[in-house]
């Protein structure tokens, strides 16, 4: 398992970052979430008063922040600038703003960069929108995570608190925005196993993607 790269992808509130680290748990492998370092960056640019909305003023300063991602899948860490940011990426006001951000070509350039270099040689879970088909094209296990619209709402709705129906809205909103950016959109990458997760647990979940990448080391 030293090797192996697992790149799951899919929408938001389908379940990535809950199964991404249980199969990392299971396995005894690092853990990478790739929203949290576009978090980082969007929370950053708005502590620093950067219009995210202006694609020039983002591009213009995203070389400055520090961004730290641990990878232990029991308590994953962001660090900007030294400052644990792990709450403070999941505000509203980052909600609101990281698809804009996430859309700038030279974010996704510099956070590639990171990303490719924490995966390094393999031994990891990578959770994102574009895992299998941009960061790690040729990782042996690719996933595709979704699940039904009302579900993933409920889902989110109880982790963040909310109402259901608007966050249902929210999710889907993003969902066009992630899929209709001409920089990485959001895709079933080629070869990708597609697991829609709305009938399953949690450890349903978690199982099968254990199982695809045990039959991948079986067959390497």
């Amino acid at each position: 398992m030293d090797s192996i790269v697992v790149a799951v992808d899919g929408t938001s509130g389908s379940g990535k970052s809950s199964t991404c680290r249980g199969v990392a748990q299971r396995l005894e492998l690092r853990y990478l979430d790739t929203g949290a370092m576009f978090r980082a960056i969007t929370w950053w640019m708005l502590s620093h008063g950067v219009d995210v909305h202006d694609q020039a003023a983002v591009a213009g300063r995203v070389g400055e922040p520090v961004i730290e991602s641990g990878t232990d899948p029991l308590g994953p860490t962001i660090l900007v600038d030294g400052l644990d940011a792990s709450v403070s990426i999941r505000g509203d006001d980052v909600n609101a703003a990281v698809s804009p951000v996430s859309a700038v070509p030279e974010v996704r350039t510099r956070l590639l960069e990171l990303q490719r270099a924490i995966i390094g040689d393999g031994g990891i879970v990578v959770e994102g929108r574009d895992i299998g088909s941009v960061v790690a094209p040729d990782a042996p296990v690719k996933v595709y995570l979704t699940a039904d619209p009302e579900a993933r709402a409920v889902r989110r709705a109880a982790e963040a608190g909310g109402d259901v129906a608007a966050t249902q809205e929210s999710l889907l909103a993003r969902d066009r925005i992630d899929s209709g950016r001409t920089t990485a959109p959001l895709v079933m990458a080629e070869g990708a196993v597609h697991i829609d997760t709305t009938p399953y647990t949690l450890d349903q979940v978690i199982s099968q993607v254990v199982a695809l990448v045990e039959g991948a080391e079986a067959r390497a």
